[in-house]
């Protein structure tokens, strides 16, 4: 049985990751979409930035989190991994949709109630789980892809990953995974075309998914990483002409594009172009990655500890902030930046002194035991 090392690069990913989600839900105030607290008035320049961050941040951290599901199964039978996605991911939820949640739904309804304790009575009737999809998505794939696991640590499975390891061994082996990515995003849209994060929206799910079993592939075949490594130049070339064709199309006025396509061949383009860039840009990354990163220290072994908590916590404490910080008279660029700033100390700051030091608090927000040494 192939032995799991620890990837380093990979929990640098898992961190950076984490953080764009971060700076993602940041600017959603300024943007101009729709999320829990609006700001007057948006930006354009910020959303046509966000728009590309968008196309690989969340499916970075899905085959991410694919390889590292491996690693949770490396020492562990199906039951005991049923147990331990429970614990990492099931308690945080629980928790995170009674107690992390409900302030985001309070300020959204703030002006319906004289107090969040008064809101929180009725907390029942305002369930919902907001940015912790992430977390619940995880689970349901992780145990989904049980049986998927065990075929790839079993020997059963020789032949499949030799085949995939020759294919991707080529060149552009591991950019033509993109064609039935490209595929599967345009078909299923078709049929599931809302843009929701629920289990159940597939269209949605079946294209994290398909990162996230990428993920599991990668971790169980070795010869994998060798090919992303030596052809990262490459990768990075068909990675900037996808951005261009990406930015080329999305800055197309309506008119010019109405001329050629109707409406559903234009939503199948930009289907098609988006999952281009999210595809090429994570291979590059991940090429390069092994260059840039592969090194453990201190701060990232601390890093990788904080960032599933800070995960959990980020999106109430800046929708707490920012309700205050809309309502001042600054421009956007300042209140951007003190909405980060603050949000950044106080989500720190509650980790430090209120989740880290404590088994109880460690154990809600899914975190293993603190070391004894």
């Amino acid at each position: 049985m192939q032995i799991i090392q620890r990837r380093y690069d990979l929990d640098w990913w898992r961190v950076i990751s984490i953080f764009l989600v971060f700076l993602h839900h940041i600017g959603m105030p300024f943007n101009g979409d729709d999320f829990h607290i609006m700001n007057e008035t948006s930006s354009k320049l910020l959303d046509d930035i966000m728009v590309f961050f968008e196309q690989f941040r969340l499916p970075l951290l899905f085959i991410v989190s694919g390889t590292g599901t491996v690693f949770a199964f490396s020492k562990r039978n199906w039951i005991q991994f049923v147990k331990e996605r429970a614990s990492r991911l099931l308690i945080p939820l629980i928790f995170g949709v009674f107690i992390i949640v409900p302030p985001q739904t309070y300020i959204e309804h703030i002006t319906s109630y004289s107090s969040f304790l008064e809101f929180y009575k009725n907390t029942l009737n305002y369930i919902e789980v907001n940015h912790l999809w992430f977390i619940e998505n995880l689970f349901y794939l992780s145990v989904l892809c049980i049986p998927f696991i065990l075929f790839i640590k079993s020997s059963k499975s020789v032949l499949f990953k030799t085949t995939i390891a020759t294919f991707c061994s080529k060149r552009l082996g591991m950019v033509a995974f993109v064609i039935p990515l490209i595929i599967l995003k345009i078909v299923s849209k078709k049929y599931y075309p809302e843009d929701n994060t629920a289990i159940t929206n597939l269209s949605t799910t079946l294209f994290y998914g398909y990162f996230f079993i990428a993920g599991i592939v990668l971790a169980g075949t070795s010869n994998l990483w060798s090919s992303l490594k030596k052809y990262r130049k490459t990768n990075l070339m068909f990675s900037g002409i996808a951005i261009i064709v990406f930015y080329g199309y999305y800055l197309l006025p309506n008119d010019i594009a109405a001329t050629y396509w109707d409406i559903p061949t234009r939503w199948n383009i930009w289907y098609g172009v988006s999952a281009l860039v999210s595809w090429t840009v994570i291979i590059t990354l991940l090429g390069y990655g092994q260059v840039w990163l592969s090194k453990p220290s201190i701060l990232l072994t601390k890093l990788n500890e904080a960032i599933y908590p800070f995960y959990i916590l980020h999106q109430t404490v800046l929708i707490i902030i920012g309700y205050y910080i809309l309502q001042q008279s600054w421009n956007i660029p300042v209140k951007l930046s003190v909405l980060a700033i603050t949000s950044f100390v106080i989500i720190v700051s509650i980790y430090r002194f209120v989740v880290y030091p404590f088994k109880f608090t460690r154990f809600l927000f899914g975190m293993k035991k603190r070391s004894k040494a």
